[in-house]
């Protein structure tokens, strides 16, 4: 296969420093980065005047199918959010709508500058199909419950072993799969521990759910005799391979237990807020050192997939809820979204940074408009004035996934009426 080269000149590139140059990017990767790079021979040329390229942005904890069921149900306590709305929606669930509605989460990532997401659901081949043919790269779990009932733990292990054996380093090593425990609350000690051989055995990561409410922890707490990481800790579940998503309701000995196994967290702030779920102590879990990634939720509970948006919300929280404008600031939260996420994959060694050598996983931003002027500092600008729309050029794996703001790897229009149709058939189930 003959190689195939992108240029793109002359922009601003936020890496270990900020610079204006140009990047070569040659099949899958970052080739050269310089200030003056000659374009006769680059096969795409991109002109990034006014641009600033930034690492393709990663999202650490989705339900990408929830798509279709986004303003479902709005402005409800959690609790009859899930039991009344989503779940028994989810009831429904067919392959073919969680594949839809997959693909319409990828079209809004790629248009708002993701490239690299964790998603924990159901029908995960399908949701696997959905980001080989948009060209992201994602890590997918099945989302494994089983409330203490055996035979549907059982269903629960085949499931997830069939996920793993099919999709697992599929699309040119695109596609991971870890497991997918849902949470502790809603999953038995036995399967926790099947989880934790497993992943061991195979070499996979864990993607759970953790401490997301205040029920959950009294929950575990009069269950188990010990907040849930104290409970995972005990049973041996905890180690450097798992993402546990939330981390709300912390104590100060469960944030030491973080630390000290080396846990991956996955901040969801915009979800939380709209649940009323809590705030994670952010700020001082980075001054642990305590490796935190960003993350949207699903859209049922956003109501969108825009990391950009996120960002700016993640900081304002955190400033809000410590009374102090200098926590959590424009940069620690861009690296966050970025180098945070890609650890908390396991995938720092190939993305979340421009470095020559590392995966060609970019993202193109328009800092030419009215919200982004006058242009000063990028970082800053990128997290509190820009968003999704602001998005020019995506590329991941070295591939074109989005130019001047048209998707090249699916049809948008056709995509959104399938979208709506899809639901519709959906919502006639429930």
């Amino acid at each position: 296969m003959e190689s195939q080269t992108i240029l793109i000149k002359d922009t601003i590139i936020i890496g270990d420093e900020i610079n204006k140059g140009s990047i070569l990017v040659e099949d899958d990767k970052i080739a050269e980065i310089n200030r003056n790079l000659d374009s006769n021979d680059a096969d795409t040329v991109i002109h990034g005047e006014g641009k600033v390229l930034i690492p393709g942005l990663i999202n650490t904890h989705t339900h990408l199918s929830m798509t279709l069921m986004r303003g479902l149900a709005d402005d409800l306590l959690l609790d009859t959010w899930l039991n009344d709305h989503i779940w028994p929606t989810e009831a429904n669930l067919k392959g073919e709508h969680c594949y839809v509605g997959a693909k319409l989460a990828c079209a809004e990532m790629i248009k708002s500058g993701t490239t690299t997401c964790n998603d924990m659901y159901f029908f995960m081949d399908q949701v696997a199909k959905s980001l080989d043919e948009s060209g992201m790269r994602g890590n997918i779990s099945h989302g494994m419950l089983d409330m203490g009932d055996e035979e549907k733990r059982k269903a629960e292990f085949k499931e997830s072993l069939r996920i793993i054996d099919k999709c697992h380093n599929t699309a040119d090593g695109r596609i991971k799969v870890s497991l997918g425990p849902h949470a502790p609350y809603t999953c038995s000690t036995e399967l926790l521990k099947w989880v934790r051989k497993e992943a061991t055995q195979r070499g996979v990561r864990i993607h759970i759910h953790v401490s997301e409410t205040e029920f959950e922890v009294k929950n575990i707490i009069e269950t188990y005799e010990g907040r849930p990481f104290e409970y995972l800790n005990r049973i041996g579940f905890l180690d450097d391979d798992v993402l546990a998503a939330h981390a709300i309701w912390l104590s100060e000995s469960e944030m030491e237990i973080i630390k000290d196994k080396g846990v991956k967290l996955s901040h969801n702030p915009t979800s939380n807020m709209k649940l009323a779920s809590g705030i994670s102590p952010v700020s001082k879990m980075l001054d642990k050192g305590i490796n935190l990634s960003l993350g949207t939720d699903g859209a049922a509970s956003n109501n969108n997939l825009d990391m950009l948006e996120e960002m700016k919300i993640a900081s304002l929280l955190q400033k809000m809820n410590n009374f102090d404008p200098t926590v959590l600031k424009a940069d620690d939260v861009f690296k966050m979204a970025t180098l945070g996420g890609a650890t908390a994959l396991g995938w720092e060694h190939e993305i979340g940074s421009i470095k020559v050598g590392k995966k060609a996983d970019l993202a193109l931003i328009n800092m030419k408009a009215p919200h982004l002027t006058p242009y000063r500092h990028p970082i800053s600008h990128l997290v509190y004035s820009a968003n999704g729309g602001d998005v020019d050029t995506v590329i991941c794996n070295g591939k074109l996934l989005m130019q001047e703001r048209e998707l090249l790897t699916m049809n948008e229009k056709e995509l959104l009426e399938d979208a709506e149709e899809t639901t519709k058939d959906l919502l006639s189930r429930s």
